[in-house]
């Protein structure tokens, strides 16, 4: 593939090992990093909202690699997120928002049909069910794209971090194909550029590059989605609870107010019970969940992201996470 055919090439960064795979994989084949731009999704809504789902520190994670490889991270947004598209009722789903190169925000949508959905997404494969994906995801990107004029008469390249290990419905994805938004007045390609490697390969560039990954895999997770993921096991929702117990309990309290239960058997309340802790060091050992998310990066280490640039020799450990029990999309 010629990279340099593409006048913009976006990565979809979650801040979790595979995404930052895929861009760590671009840098070794030698595109220029004025190309790649870092696109993150908020799962919670506007920058800064009260974390609902997703983890209060993902935000600054992202901010703060970007700026460590010098590439601009924009950021995009459902207006309310995932909370307001989940508590819809006989109402629209919400405006997309998305941040453009010049610093200014922009929008479209908001005027669709009327629904109501009052549940939570089922862990399925089926994105109209699991709807977090779609709507809070893969939709926003596709405005974002289709409503930016730099992107018209220019050749964009999308890259994602699916694997096919990770699920029987991924080993059947295309590496390579037309994006979505790809036609007549733009052209837009969708790479998946590490679909058929392993974990091994994924954690070994992240080590050869030295990248300290978000702070979830030294908690002890592994794979970084929402901390309270429709697809998390049983430890992961009892080490959520650990961390965020607030979050744990909103979302417990909505299960038993929708009658609807995130797993179809079990309810969160059982699966904290039934889950272990997982066993980090940072983890039910007086950690201090209630300090600013400013300060947790910090005490993390995030805001170096590589050792290499500290003036140690490089002290980069596997987290204690790698290699888990993925409990990822279908």
């Amino acid at each position: 593939m010629n990279l340099n055919e593409y006048d913009h090439i976006i990565v979809a960064f979650s801040g979790g090992k595979d995404s930052t795979a895929c861009f760590l994989h671009l840098l070794e084949r030698g595109v220029d990093n004025s190309k790649i731009e870092l696109w993150h999704h908020l799962i919670d809504g506007a920058p800064g909202s009260e974390p609902f789902m997703d983890w209060p520190i993902t935000e600054d994670y992202c901010r703060e690699f970007a700026k460590e490889f010098e590439v601009p991270i924009y950021f995009s947004w459902r207006d309310g997120g995932f909370l307001k598209e989940m508590l819809r009722d006989d109402d629209s789903t919400g405006k997309v928002f998305w941040e453009n190169p010049d610093g200014t925000v922009e929008s479209s949508g908001g005027n669709g049909p009327k629904g109501t959905r009052r549940k939570f997404p089922q862990v399925s494969a089926d994105l109209r069910v699991r709807w977090c994906s779609a709507y809070l995801k893969i939709d926003v990107m596709s405005a974002a794209i289709n409503n930016q004029e730099r992107f018209k008469g220019k050749k964009t390249l999308v890259v994602t971090g699916e694997r096919a290990l990770e699920s029987k419905s991924r080993s059947r994805y295309q590496d390579f194909e037309d994006h979505r938004c790809n036609g007549k007045i733009r052209t837009v390609h969708h790479w998946r550029p590490i679909l058929y490697w392993d974990e091994v390969e994924v954690w070994r560039i992240i080590e050869e590059h030295d990248v300290l990954v978000h702070p979830a895999y030294q908690f002890g997770w592994s794979r970084l989605s929402c901390i309270t993921c429709i697809f998390g096991n049983a430890d992961q929702w009892a080490s959520a609870a650990n961390l965020y117990p607030d979050m744990v309990q909103k979302i417990a309290d909505y299960e038993e107010e929708f009658g609807i239960t995130i797993k179809r058997n079990k309810s969160v309340k059982d699966l904290v019970r039934e889950g272990e802790v997982y066993n980090s060091p940072l983890l039910g050992h007086g950690f201090d969940v209630g300090i600013p998310d400013s300060e947790i990066v910090s005490e993390m280490e995030v805001n170096t992201i590589r050792n290499s640039k500290t003036a140690s020799p490089s002290q980069w450990k596997l987290p204690i996470g790698a290699y888990g029990a993925s409990d990822g999309p279908s």
